[in-house]
C-alpha cells in the first residue's frame, strides 16, 4: 500500500501541474480497486486501497479548492458520490442509493463514509478526470476531453487515464481565439 500511496500523490502532483485546473472545478474519479490489485474489475473490491487513495486526493483537492466527484460502479448506474455544496452549487440533482463496496465500489462507499454531507448524483459535466481501472469516466466529461500525459500510465496494477476539458472550437476561419491567442504569446 506504501508504493500505491506514494505513486497516488506523485500522480496528483504531476496532473496539477500539466491540467491546468481552477478552484471550483469538478474532478471526477473512477476507480476500479479490484484492478489496482490486478484483479478482473468488479471481483476484488478494496476497502484497503480506497482508504489509501481517498485522504490523500480529498487533502489535495482541498488545497486546491477542487469539487471531488467519485463514479460508481454500473451497479449504481455510475452515478456520483460529491459534496452538497457542489451539488447545490452546480444545481445537480441528487438521487436516492447509498453506495457500498459490492453496490458502487469501495472507493465511492469510502468517499460517502468520509465527505462532510455527501450527496449522490446521477450525472454532472466535471472540468477533469482521472480514470483508475478503465471504470470508463467518459460520459461524466465535459465535451472536448483533452488526454494529459504524465510520467505514470498505471497506478498499482490498474491502467490511468487522465484528462482535462477545454471549451469546443467555434466558427470559422476569421474566428479569434482568446486562449489560444494568449497560449501563443
Amino acid at each position: 500500500m506504501a508504493n500505491i500511496e506514494a505513486d497516488w500523490k506523485h500522480i496528483l502532483q504531476q496532473f496539477a501541474q500539466v491540467a491546468e485546473l481552477k478552484a471550483e472545478q469538478i474532478l471526477v474519479i473512477g476507480c476500479s480497486t479490484s484492478e489496482v490489485l490486478g484483479q478482473k474489475i468488479g471481483t476484488a473490491s478494496s476497502q484497503d486501497v480506497a482508504q489509501t487513495l481517498f485522504e490523500p486526493v480529498w487533502m489535495w483537492a482541498k488545497e486546491k479548492g477542487l469539487y471531488l466527484a467519485f463514479q460508481c460502479c454500473e451497479h449504481l448506474n455510475r452515478a456520483l458520490v460529491v459534496e452538497q455544496q457542489c451539488a447545490e452549487e452546480y444545481r445537480l440533482e441528487p438521487v436516492m442509493a447509498q453506495p457500498s463496496s459490492q453496490a458502487g465500489g469501495a472507493l465511492a462507499a469510502t468517499a460517502w463514509d468520509r465527505i462532510p454531507n455527501p450527496t449522490l448524483v446521477e450525472g454532472l459535466r466535471a472540468h477533469a478526470g482521472i480514470d483508475i481501472g478503465d471504470t470508463l469516466i467518459g460520459m461524466h466529461l465535459r465535451p472536448v476531453a483533452v488526454p494529459v500525459r504524465i510520467d505514470l500510465q498505471t497506478l498499482g496494477q490498474a491502467h490511468l487515464t487522465l484528462a482535462r476539458t477545454r471549451p469546443k472550437y467555434i466558427g470559422g476561419p476569421r474566428t479569434l481565439y482568446p486562449y489560444v491567442l494568449e497560449k501563443n504569446k
